[in-house]
């Protein structure tokens, strides 16, 4: 039943990576979740480099429950694209709904004044 669900979950994700990309000025944030933690990323496609991340690991992001730290994440995030310079980036679910924690990062990183 594991080996389906994620199988399904790569085959909405590549289909979502056929239509979007990011580049340096405006990079891909993509999203993770596992069962426990959340983990965002600003990747520029192009170069195939990680500029920003930020995880639920990290004890900057507090919060209740799960959708709490994951828009701390999202928070936290922004703010070190910002510091980075980054103002823009396209948003990748990466195959999960766009609902709870994946939704709470984008959120956040609005929030913080992301332009998603």
């Amino acid at each position: 039943m594991a080996v389906r669900k994620v199988e399904a979950r790569r085959t909405r994700h590549a289909r979502v990576r056929r239509k979007i990309a990011g580049t340096a000025a405006r990079p891909r944030l993509a999203v993770f979740r596992s069962n426990k933690h959340t983990y965002a990323q600003l990747i520029d496609d192009v170069t195939g480099r990680t500029l920003v991340a930020a995880s639920t690991l990290e004890p900057e992001a507090g919060g209740d429950g799960k959708t709490g730290p994951a828009k701390s994440v999202g928070k936290l995030l922004a703010d070190r694209a910002k510091a980075s310079g980054i103002g823009a980036a396209v948003f990748d679910r990466g195959g999960f709904a766009y609902h709870g924690r994946v939704r709470e990062v984008a959120e956040g990183a609005r929030e913080a004044g992301l332009s998603l």
